[in-house]
């Protein structure tokens, strides 16, 4: 895709979304049932069944899908297809580019072994590895608007409000 064909096919997006604001505003969801034989979840992906279970850091087989892993997934999923979007708006020279995503845990946190570890990733680190022959000041752009654009890169950067609820059912 072309930044003129990219261009084209937001236009009228961004325009209806300049005229009525909360059409923009849309609820994404995701659902996953507790599995009855063993410690996981399986989560409706729209594509797939994907099982989520403990990483074998606290007691998991490895044979699931690890949660923290899933969110460094979603980052790279996310950082990769911004990157995409931004170079092509920006007719930016890109043959190619490998996205990665680390993330340190210290799981005393979530296995409730020390008090003063976190539970959670305590550094994030996203890198790009960029096939081009831009100058620097047009990769810095790239990078600075990739990261401003990228949604699940500043829903981890801004903690959204978060809430918890359970129903019986």
């Amino acid at each position: 895709m072309d930044a003129a064909t990219l261009k084209a096919q937001q236009a009228p997006l961004k325009n209806a979304y300049r005229e009525t604001p909360e059409a923009a505003l849309i609820t994404l969801r995701a659902k996953g049932s507790i599995d009855d034989q063993s410690i996981a979840c399986k989560v409706e992906t729209g594509r797939a069944i994907a099982v989520a279970g403990l990483h074998p850091a606290t007691g998991g087989s490895g044979l699931e899908l690890c949660s923290g892993d899933m969110l460094l997934e979603a980052l790279v999923a996310c950082a990769g297809v911004t990157l995409k979007a931004v170079a092509t708006a920006l007719e930016f020279r890109l043959s190619g580019a490998t996205v990665t995503a680390e993330g340190d845990l210290d799981f005393r946190g979530t296995l409730g072994v020390a008090k003063d570890a976190p539970v959670g990733f305590r550094a994030i680190r996203l890198a790009f590895d960029l096939d081009t022959d831009e100058p620097q000041e047009r990769i810095d752009s790239l990078l600075k608007l990739t990261e401003r654009y990228c949604v699940v890169f500043q829903t981890i950067n801004q903690r959204p409000e978060l809430s918890m609820t359970a129903r019986r059912g």
